[in-house]
């Protein structure tokens, strides 16, 4: 039912954009019918492919990277608190500037290649986990660590039996919001400046009035999205596997 009920609501949604096309007699160059799209997808495929994969390639290294430097940061702050002071302040700064600013210069300062859209999708990833992860480092029970300095543990027993383990859940949320948000950033540097991806294909046809092909990498650019959600949800569920889900009793 897991799976059936998402499959269920994606088809009512295309039912009813179908429905309302057809209603509406609203233009194909403005709002083209689902089947229209399906047509693009028989008939452009191979073009959806390449694309799909590039823009695939660059949400995947992006999320990597950005986990591994949220990650990175979060166990920094919660180490050393000198460096709080300093580190907090840049890490919001650093949010505060819209990624529509940022984007044309990483693609003139990393070019029109895969890395300037690898580098705006970690960028757009790292703030939520390094929060969440942060914040769960903070967290955790006083009576877990005051037992743990009683028994003259070593700081780095302390971060990866005591800390590491209470922070799961909330890093395990942070992941799950990046996945969510990780093809904005490769859309994004996309749409700037690029020679390949679904991002480029959307500019590129909407630029010539093909907009049945644009809502057709639209619709796989989701697909990936989706995909790549439940995919990081698997993985942080097998992570927090002692944790009760929906539906078990608590102990």
């Amino acid at each position: 039912m897991k799976v059936v009920r998402p499959l269920l609501i994606a088809a009512g949604l295309l039912l009813a954009w179908e429905a309302l096309v057809w209603i509406d007699e609203t233009p194909h160059f403005i709002l083209p019918a689902p089947s229209r799209v399906a047509v693009e997808f028989v008939d452009r495929g191979d073009t959806l492919l390449f694309h799909g994969l590039h823009t695939a390639a660059e949400i995947v290294l992006g999320l990597i990277l950005g986990v591994a430097l949220g990650a990175g940061i979060a166990l920094l702050l919660t180490r050393f608190a000198g460096l709080r002071a300093w580190g907090l302040p840049i890490i919001v700064l650093s949010q505060a500037v819209p990624v529509f600013a940022i984007a044309p210069l990483l693609v003139l300062w990393l070019g029109y290649g895969m890395l300037s859209k690898v580098a705006m999708a970690s960028l757009v990833i790292f703030f939520p986990v390094a929060s969440s992860l942060y914040d769960g480092l903070r967290r955790v029970d006083p009576g877990w660590l005051d037992l743990a300095r009683v028994m003259n543990a070593p700081p780095r027993a302390v971060l990866l039996r005591i800390r590491l383990p209470a922070a799961l859940p909330a890093f395990a949320t942070g992941a799950r919001v990046a996945a969510s948000v990780a093809p904005i950033g490769a859309v994004i540097g996309e749409w700037v400046g690029a020679g390949a991806g679904l991002g480029f294909l959307m500019t590129q046809q909407l630029g010539r009035g093909q907009t049945t092909l644009a809502f057709a990498a639209l619709i796989v650019l989701c697909v990936l999205g989706v995909a790549l959600y439940f995919a990081v949800d698997a993985v942080m569920t097998r992570l927090t596997r002692w944790l009760p889900r929906d539906g078990e009793a608590r102990s």
